[in-house]
């Protein structure tokens, strides 16, 4: 699966250098009254990687993160009140990417089919999804946040993610 995602890799080596560039006080600034702060965003965006192909579709590797309870507790989603430092949130990308290698290197195109299910704590309805939707999931939403870090970093006057540089 890695030649159909070749730049991701790269996307996630840029998010860092310039997440791990940051201030702690440039991590805390929130784009808009009801928004995460920087530091939330990425650290959710890391969260996610897990939650999605650990936690739902079954691959192994969150033991090796710091969100091995990411069905239950990420920034921004449940917690706003544990700041991730730059170094923090460069570590979570690095650990949560090679979670999202394994799959690029291990999944087939034949697995993309396959369906996988989650039993929803909740008692809502279960997921049910391909993994190929699970791994599209996975990077649309890599590069949503990228793009939503970028506002907030461009309107503080600091350097973006250049993702197609």
């Amino acid at each position: 699966m890695r030649a159909a995602f070749p730049a991701w890799p790269e996307h996630n080596r840029r998010l860092g250098a310039v997440v791990g560039a940051l201030t702690d006080e440039q991590l805390r600034i929130c784009p808009a009254p009801g928004r995460w702060p920087l530091w939330a965003t990425v650290g959710h965006t890391a969260c996610q990687r897990v939650f999605w192909l650990c936690v739902f579709a079954g691959e192994p590797g969150a033991e090796a993160t710091p969100f091995q309870d990411s069905g239950h507790s990420c920034p921004g989603d449940e917690d706003l009140e544990s700041f991730l430092d730059g170094a923090a949130l460069v570590a979570a990308l690095d650990s949560t990417f090679r979670v999202v290698e394994r799959c690029l290197d291990h999944w087939t195109m034949d697995m993309l089919a396959e369906e996988v299910r989650l039993r929803r704590e909740d008692g809502g309805p279960d997921w049910a999804h391909p993994r190929g939707w699970v791994l599209q999931r996975v990077f649309s939403h890599d590069v949503y946040h990228c793009a939503e870090l970028n506002e907030a970093l461009g309107a503080a006057g600091l350097p973006q993610i250049d993702l197609w540089g």
